[in-house]
Parts: C-alpha cells; sequence; structure tokens
C-alpha cells in the first residue's frame, strides 16, 4: 500500500477568522490523523495568533521574543521557527492592526491654564493656585471620531505626586522582573 503525501493547508492571513475556521474545516483530517483533539487544535491555533499579534502589537525585540517563548517550553528548534515567523510578519500584523477599529478613547489635544487666587473677602493675603485642564480625546469606538473633552483641575502638589507616581510605575514595568511577570501571566 503507497502512502499518499500530505496535503499542505493554502497560506491564508495569519490574523482571522479565517484561519480558526481552517481549523474546523480542513483541520478535521489532520486532528484524525495525529489522533489529537479539534479542540486542542484550535486553542494552539488561537495561541500562536495571541503570542504573534501581542508581541507585534508592543514590538517586542528579539531577545524579548525568545524569553516569551521560552517560558512555553518549547525546543530551541521550535523557538527559532516562531521567531523567524515573528519576524517576516510583524509589520503586516502591525498594518492589520491599525487598521482595526479601537474602542478606547486616544489623545488629541491637552489645554491648560493656572488660575492663582490671590485673595478672598476673609483672607487678605493667601495664594492658591490650581492646575485646570482641558483634555480632548478622539473615537472611543463609536467611529464617528468625535472629539469629546474632559475637564480637570488639580492643585500643583497633587500634580507633583500623580507625576512622580506614574514615573515610578512606567519605571516599575521596564523592568526585567516585571516583564517576566507580564509574560507569565499572558
Amino acid at each position: 500500500m503507497k502512502e499518499q503525501p500530505v496535503r499542505r493547508a493554502p497560506t491564508m492571513p495569519l490574523i482571522g477568522p479565517s484561519l480558526v475556521s481552517a481549523v474546523d474545516s480542513s483541520g478535521r483530517v489532520i486532528c484524525r490523523k495525529l489522533c489529537v483533539p479539534v479542540e486542542t487544535v484550535q486553542r494552539g491555533v488561537e495561541g500562536l495568533m495571541y503570542l504573534m499579534t501581542e508581541s507585534s502589537k508592543h514590538m517586542i525585540s528579539k531577545v524579548d521574543f525568545l524569553d516569551s517563548v521560552l517560558v512555553l517550553g518549547f525546543g530551541e528548534e521550535l523557538n527559532q521557527i516562531l521567531l523567524q515567523l515573528y519576524l517576516q510578519h510583524h509589520s503586516e500584523i502591525r498594518s492589520i492592526l491599525s487598521q482595526l477599529p479601537s474602542n478606547l478613547p486616544a489623545y488629541h489635544n491637552l489645554e491648560w491654564r493656572l488660575d492663582v487666587q490671590l485673595a478672598s473677602r476673609a483672607i487678605r493675603q493667601q495664594v492658591v493656585p490650581v492646575l485646570t485642564m482641558r483634555l480632548l480625546l478622539t473615537g472611543g469606538g463609536d467611529g464617528t471620531g468625535e472629539l469629546s473633552r474632559r475637564v480637570l483641575q488639580t492643585d500643583p502638589g497633587t500634580l507633583l505626586h500623580l507625576i512622580s507616581t506614574l514615573e515610578g510605575a512606567l519605571a516599575a514595568i521596564k523592568t526585567n522582573h516585571a516583564r517576566r511577570i507580564f509574560r507569565n501571566i499572558k
């Protein structure tokens, strides 16, 4: 009895429901030959799609990508294949992701004004600074592209505390320890 050559699936886009539905249709034959449940193959494809989209979204370097894949427990050869796949397709994935609508509002402009109250009826000599900011945002998932406005007021002390807290959070997220934790959470 002569063995039939294994047919390869036609090349498809790396992201999208067409790839997942390909697992449903032509993947059933492969699953039967490998004696693997269809759900396992579908979860594997979805996992690879997630790995590639998140890696492309965050524009991670080669070293960071290999560190991320190392946690999965694959062999060195498979890690290198995944790295090559990522390097070949990350720009295409980013262009597809940029075309998808975002449901989060995006920064458009920030206008600010510093108001200082120098005196009041009760207290003649006082200085009370207040920073008023108008934040203009675009989008928000509705697709209209309209601007939404948010007015914020704060005193300089609270603003300085907020700035130092955010800078500390950015510094903490860039540490190697935090990157390893985020990779394991994903």
